[in-house]
């Protein structure tokens, strides 16, 4: 007796938490997207349709159920492309962590940051990304695989007009120089500034879609941008670029 009773009282707060934790994950499954304010609602009727069962309310019950089997199908027909994308996000998580120690990460922080500040001296166009969680695999199999050991000359080469993977974007994964001329998609925002080119608008694509770190030099500006997760860093100095470098990427390592 004294069992079932201790199992009566700890059931309902495992499933309260591990409803919460469901919600929580979904609400970050569709963050950044338009369907997060779906979500929501669907939160707040939900809590609603609790309420009208507990105080028995008949027709109020009657009406959210029907509501409910109307917004599902609306929610699946209106919000494809972000569950679509949510979905394939999942695909590009790596199975297992690789991690680099901080003394191999500092090296190639300090290989990137001046090979940028070479090119852009030059004026030099550049576009880098360098991988976190999510696996750029699919991107990197669009261009050359180099794997090569990440240095500021190669990178510097690389971008050279007239070398044929100047074009496209470069990739560093686990470490390595992985793959040049890669092709990345283009955003599909509209309220992007003219004043960004397509090597922008690549990299702005790529990190709505990955959380990669994106590097982009401009040859007409000759500055040095960072785009994380579809926010921008922009003009940066080389002590600002290598301190932005080393913060988005720590804080993959420490999660």
């Amino acid at each position: 007796m004294l069992t079932d009773n201790i199992i009566l009282h700890w059931k309902p707060a495992v499933e309260i938490a591990i409803l919460w934790f469901l919600i929580y994950r979904l609400m970050l499954f569709f963050e950044g997207t338009r369907a997060l304010q779906a979500l929501r609602g669907i939160i707040v009727l939900l809590l609603a349709f609790l309420i009208f069962q507990r105080f028995d309310f008949i027709v109020l019950n009657w009406l959210l159920n029907k509501l409910f089997g109307i917004s599902v199908i609306a929610i699946l027909i209106i919000f494809q492309a972000e569950i679509r994308q949510g979905l394939a996000s999942l695909g590009k998580r790596h199975l297992f962590r690789y991690s680099l120690k901080e003394e191999d990460i500092d090296i190639f922080i300090n290989q990137i940051t001046l090979a940028c500040e070479n090119l852009a001296q030059n004026r030099l166009g550049a576009l880098i990304a360098v991988e976190k969680t999510d696996s750029l695999a699919e991107y990197i199999h669009s261009g050359e695989v180099v794997d090569a050991r990440i240095s500021a000359d190669l990178i510097q080469a690389i971008f050279t007009p007239n070398n044929p993977l100047h074009d496209g974007g470069l990739i560093i994964a686990r470490g390595r120089l992985s793959a040049a001329g890669c092709i990345f998609p283009l955003t599909a925002n509209q309220e992007l500034s003219r004043l960004f080119g397509t090597r922008h608008r690549a990299a702005l694509g790529l990190s709505e879609e990955t959380d990669a770190v994106l590097i982009v030099v401009s040859e007409e500006r000759s500055d040095i941008s960072l785009i994380y997760r579809k926010k921008f860093y922009r003009d940066l100095g080389g002590p600002q670029l290598k301190l932005r470098i080393k913060e988005l990427l720590k804080t993959d390592n420490d999660e």
